[in-house]
């Protein structure tokens, strides 16, 4: 059997908790920016709005128009037990979702929940990963009680509750489905989007539906023994047309945000269409050859995780974590509303 290269701990570094931003910079664009160039293995340090000095006419960026849902909800069971559940993914039944529940032991098959004087939800399933199928019944429109009622859904290592829910949400975020931030485009504000805008650079979208399984540790040591969760994407035939003519100019595809590698690294794969939707468990590891990515634009990630082997595969293994340890000796701010890296 081939040895893997990698190792899960070959993933782990140093870093101190205080470090783990609790709030987004303000504005979004003041945040710190740390620039890699990958051909003479540069690190500069900068300010995220300086981001526009390294783009030039004949790019294209590729964004992630997912948005979140309010997908923290808090109810009481019929006795007053209180209950928290956390929407993973809409199935294909109406007003019917995949979901966490807690406390779930206490949690059968057709125990009754309630958000709301108008929102009630009944569990009809038990899932062998530990997650619930759960069905929403309202007198009113079942997805406006839950806007209503719900709460953005921050990372488990975000302590502070007075965020605003539209700072965990992109400028640019359109489409409903996604249970995490893509947090590289937390960054851009609409008057930085506008400057790019005219400096010649062009926008492409993508729609990736990131899941909480962003946040799953990886827990074999085989890195390639891990199996990745399935997230749903869609690539427009609009992004495939300026993709293919980018290609073919030999202008640099720009990827802001790892979901945005991960979906165009799927659809590389795949036969060539006008365009595509589907599921992808795509897993980027080092070594990895890259087929419609020249340029990264992606946040600090967690130890271990399946994000930093993406971003470690596309900067190269050494490079990224010698990157990683001057972030930390330099006091970047790290995970969803920290600083991010230019890697190019």
């Amino acid at each position: 059997m081939r040895k893997p290269l990698y190792k899960v701990e070959d993933f782990d570094y140093h870093l101190p908790e205080e470090y783990i931003a609790q709030k987004p910079a303000e504005p979004r664009d003041s945040s710190r920016l740390m620039v890699l160039n990958r051909n003479i293995r540069t690190i500069e340090h900068k300010i995220f709005r300086n981001i526009i000095d390294y783009l030039k006419p004949g790019d294209l960026m590729v964004l992630n128009n997912t948005k979140v849902i309010p997908a923290r909800l808090y109810g009481r069971k019929t006795t007053g037990a209180k209950v928290e559940v956390l929407l993973l993914e809409k199935t294909h039944e109406e007003n019917t979702w995949k979901a966490l529940v807690k406390p779930g032991s206490k949690l059968k098959k057709g125990a009754e929940i309630k958000f709301s004087d108008h929102l009630y939800a009944k569990i009809i399933e038990h899932n062998s990963d530990g997650s619930r199928i759960i069905h929403f019944t309202s007198d009113k429109d079942v997805w406006e009680e839950i806007e209503r009622v719900g709460n953005m859904p921050l990372p488990p290592y975000i302590k502070s509750t007075d965020v605003p829910g539209e700072r965990y949400q992109t400028e640019y975020a359109k489409i409903q489905g996604a249970v995490a931030a893509p947090t590289a485009g937390l960054h851009f504000t609409k008057e930085l989007l506008n400057k790019i805008k005219e400096k010649g650079i062009e926008f492409a979208e993508v729609t990736l539906h990131v899941g909480l399984g962003t946040f799953r540790p990886v827990k074999v040591d085989n890195i390639e023994e891990h199996e990745m969760h399935e997230e749903y994407y869609e690539v427009p035939a609009e992004t495939m047309k300026k993709i293919r003519e980018y290609r073919q100019n030999k202008g640099r595809i720009i990827s802001v945000g790892t979901t945005v590698v991960r979906t165009l690294e799927t659809i590389a794969q795949l036969p060539e269409q006008e365009s595509y939707m589907g599921t992808t468990d795509i897993f980027i590891y080092p070594p990895y050859e890259f087929k419609l990515i020249d340029a990264l634009i992606t946040n600090f990630h967690l130890p271990k995780s399946t994000l930093l082997m993406l971003v470690a595969a596309f900067g190269g293994y050494d490079f990224i974590m010698e990157a990683y340890k001057k972030a930390v000796e330099e006091k970047y701010r790290f995970f969803s509303f920290g600083d991010s890296m230019f890697i190019y």
